[in-house]
């Protein structure tokens, strides 16, 4: 994204160079999307194996939670693709499409980042109980929420922790 800023020619005769640029966008957003989703599934499915089993979480609606934002955002992610690519114009174009859907946009964006937060709930809340082997609180994993939050820097600072406890878990 960088180069596409700054290789970009504003006062040119072109200065729309740069939406042409912005065609890697979408594929920028799917790997992101994937890589972020992904780790959230590795960690809230995975290390559910190495959890006591008199502790009880809610993986049904951790996967729930876990597909409708993911759902969204590709659907959104499509939508900003299609006119990237000169696929929609006109009243099709992304802005006569949102502005037909906004009644079930604004609700959807609202919901899924409600569930994209349970998703950051549940996974520092899952990484917390396979540390600590017992039931935790949010006081007990706060520390994990925000961390999980701030992607990718606290991920630099999870992701070891989560490394040595599967080890652990697995040596013994």
């Amino acid at each position: 994204m960088i180069s596409v800023f700054s290789n970009t020619d504003l006062t040119g005769p072109e200065p729309y160079g740069v939406l042409n640029l912005m065609k890697v966008f979408p594929i920028i957003m799917i790997l992101y999307v994937g890589l972020f989703f992904g780790w959230f599934w590795s960690i809230g499915i995975g290390l559910q194996k190495y959890i006591p089993t008199d502790i009880k979480m809610k993986i049904k609606k951790f996967k729930i939670f876990f597909f409708i934002p993911l759902i969204y955002i590709l659907f959104l992610i499509a939508i900003i693709g299609t006119s990237f690519y000169g696929v929609s114009s006109g009243n099709n174009a992304v802005g006569g499409i949102v502005g037909k859907m906004l009644f079930i946009v604004i609700p959807m964006h609202l919901f899924s980042m409600f569930c994209t937060f349970y998703l950051l709930y549940f996974t520092s809340k899952t990484i917390k109980t396979t540390e600590l082997e017992r039931n935790v609180t949010f006081s007990d994993f706060i520390g994990e929420f925000f961390m999980i939050w701030f992607f990718p820097i606290g991920i630099w600072f999870i992701q070891p922790r989560i490394n040595k406890i599967i080890n652990e878990k697995t040596i013994t």
